[in-house]
């Protein structure tokens, strides 16, 4: 009895309870009837029959809804009309069987004439309703499934967020940056005090930035740039002149919303495996362009690209990109996903996403804009 054990009990209570409320609609016709109409035992064994008859349609009536449902509307609309169609004709059947054929009307016109006549009567209704109310509970249940499923997708992908959010703290702010960072600092405060404090400052920005976005909020655009900035401002102070940083951000998407920290494993790549290896250095590019609902975000350089000896990977440990692929994906679909470019020229990574508020957003314009000057 295994595979009874693994139907889901929503369908074991759901059975039950269509039976369970046949068997009490049977009774108490069957009864009137014997009753008041023909006071017959007969009357009472034949309802026997057709509702145990009926429960076993009700099983197959089930299975019938489960296999139309992996099909389009159209042809589960079709199916359930023939369903009905062959529901009528055994179920009338079986009711001529246990009236007109045990008294004797054996012949196929008298099959013919009690079903024609069961088709004009109040019967048929009530055979049609037996099939619809069945599919219907099926439906009703398959519904209520797919918002539990969708619930439990929802919170799985929370916790994916809230895991993806405290590795990308163990791999996007590497110990090499803070070291790197740290023996910066170490020579400013015997060449410029007042350069070293501001250095300082800055890496406390990153860190509060970085401790704030492991929450799983959305940040606006205009403060992921200044992060950035903070973040090359500091890289400045190690490679002073070979590295260039340009900025091309479309004021319409200031004030958009994108999860934290989404950015910086990619200027992280392009500078330390494209323009830190290059003797003369070079220029990292961020591009931020609307078109229509569609934001394109690209940021790239003209470092060694294919020519590097390792590939981009976002830190020592190789989660950078990959975490920021998975977090882009979770956030927006796998239609959000990097898209990696290297050639002889430097490299390229770019994504896509979606603003489901652009009319909301450009009310923010003005204020944001003046933010970022």
């Amino acid at each position: 009895m295994k595979w009874l054990d693994a139907i889901p009990r929503v369908w074991k209570r759901a059975y039950l309870f269509i039976c369970l409320w046949y068997a009490i609609n049977f009774t108490i016709s069957a009864v009137l009837e014997w009753k008041f109409v023909k006071p017959e035992y007969y009357v009472l064994w034949t309802a026997l029959f057709l509702l145990e008859a009926l429960c076993v349609f009700i099983l197959l009536i089930f299975l019938w809804s489960h296999w139309l449902f992996k099909f389009s509307p159209v042809w589960q609309i079709t199916g359930h009309v023939f369903g009905i169609i062959v529901f009528f004709l055994v179920m009338g059947t079986l009711s001529y069987y246990f009236t007109d054929y045990l008294e004797g009307f054996v012949y196929l016109e008298h099959w013919e004439e009690y079903m024609v006549g069961l088709l004009s009567s109040w019967d048929a209704l009530r055979i049609h309703d037996q099939y619809i109310i069945t599919v219907g509970v099926y439906y009703v249940i398959r519904y209520f499934q797919g918002l539990q499923k969708q619930e439990q997708e929802k919170s799985e992908l929370a916790i994916r967020n809230k895991e993806m959010q405290i590795s990308l703290l163990k791999s996007q702010i590497n110990p090499h940056f803070l070291f790197n960072t740290l023996n910066s600092i170490s020579t400013l405060v015997n060449s410029s005090k007042e350069k070293a404090r501001k250095v300082i400052g800055q890496l406390s920005d990153i860190f509060r930035y970085a401790l704030d976005s492991h929450n799983g909020e959305m940040v606006k655009l205009i403060h992921e740039i200044e992060f950035i900035e903070n973040y090359i401002r500091i890289q400045q102070v190690r490679f002073g002149d070979r590295l260039k940083f340009e900025k091309h951000v479309d004021s319409t998407c200031l004030g958009i919303s994108i999860p934290p920290m989404i950015l910086q494993p990619l200027v992280e790549n392009s500078v330390k495996y494209g323009i830190a290896p290059k003797e003369e250095g070079g220029t990292i590019s961020l591009t931020v362009k609307r078109a229509g609902e569609v934001i394109f975000f690209e940021v790239k350089d003209d470092g060694l690209g294919s020519k590097a000896v390792k590939v981009m990977d976002g830190s020592s440990s190789g989660v950078g990109m990959m975490n920021t692929d998975l977090r882009l994906k979770s956030y927006f679909g796998v239609q959000a996903h990097l898209r990696v470019l290297a050639t002889e020229h430097g490299y390229s990574v770019s994504f896509f996403l979606e603003d489901k508020q652009i009319m909301k957003e450009k009310i923010k314009e003005p204020i944001l804009e003046n933010q970022l000057l």
